[in-house]
């Protein structure tokens, strides 16, 4: 019990969004248990915080509302042109042989590309994607590390002037980044201008970059540019890229590499390629 007075009902919400804040969520029955007061009570003072817009109500329970708000955006993230992005991902799978080192960036449809290598041997992975380093958390036979930096508001990866400093401390094999718009005449865009420095850095850690993208990103732009698909190895998108744009980014030199839905290369588990 964590009190031996009545508590008045400010108190006790006050407590409760602590209590949520430190955890991420819990149950009423175990937030009852804990604080010694009814089902009853927790319930009308969780209601009290969610009329304030604190937290969220779920099965059972409550979430802090800024969390259950970047999970379900995060996963409309993840689930929108899913299928274009597993084919983006399994066209780049074709690129990665045994014993080589990746940089994985942020991004959904590079963390299909994790999945993809999960269950691999002989691997490195760095990355700044705390999703990615979810994903490949059990893999064994892959050495994953995390760049250090600062948690970037609303995104699940790392970045910041850290985040610079440490990929001076590594070389790679193959770079794979996402991006957030890439503009007619191959201009690469990020929404955060600290992400956009990362990424810039990123590419001088090894002599390849690949650029996965689906088609809706492109046309569009966002806060920084970080860069021209000139100067990265290709950008792999999907077949539904605009045959104008194709056409105007082929006649710069762009390298585009189509992926195409069935496209995924036979995979063994000894890794042996074809």
């Amino acid at each position: 019990m964590m009190t031996q007075r009545r508590l008045l009902s400010t108190e006790r919400q006050e407590l409760l969004r602590q209590r949520l804040e430190e955890d991420g969520g819990i149950s009423v029955s175990a937030l009852a248990a804990e604080m010694g007061l009814s089902e009853m009570t927790i319930r009308r003072d969780l209601e009290a915080l969610m009329r304030r817009g604190i937290v969220r109500r779920t099965h059972g329970g409550a979430v802090p509302a800024r969390r259950l708000v970047f999970e379900q955006d995060f996963r409309e993230q993840l689930t929108s042109r899913r299928s274009q992005k597993q084919a983006i991902a399994r066209e780049a799978l074709k690129l990665v042989r045994p014993g080589m080192r990746l940089i994985i960036d942020t991004g959904t449809t590079t963390l299909e590309l994790a999945a993809l290598i999960a269950d691999w041997n002989d691997l490195a992975v760095i990355t700044t994607s705390l999703a990615v380093i979810s994903q490949l958390q059990f893999s064994d036979g892959i050495q994953t590390t995390l760049l250090g930096g600062v948690l970037r508001r609303g995104s699940p990866d790392l970045t910041g002037g850290v985040t610079e400093h440490c990929l001076d401390l590594f070389a790679a094999d193959i770079v794979f980044q996402g991006a957030d718009g890439i503009g007619p005449d191959g201009s690469m865009y990020t929404s955060d201008l600290r992400l956009a420095r990362v990424d810039a850095k990123m590419r001088t850690r090894a002599p390849r970059t690949y650029i996965l993208a689906d088609s809706s990103k492109i046309g569009r732009t966002a806060l920084a540019r970080n860069g021209s698909l000139s100067g990265v190895e290709a950008l792999i998108t999907d077949n539904q890229i605009d045959k104008h744009v194709l056409r105007e980014f082929r006649s710069q030199g762009i390298n585009v590499i189509i992926a195409r839905d069935g496209s995924a290369p036979r995979r063994r588990k000894d890794n042996q390629r074809d």
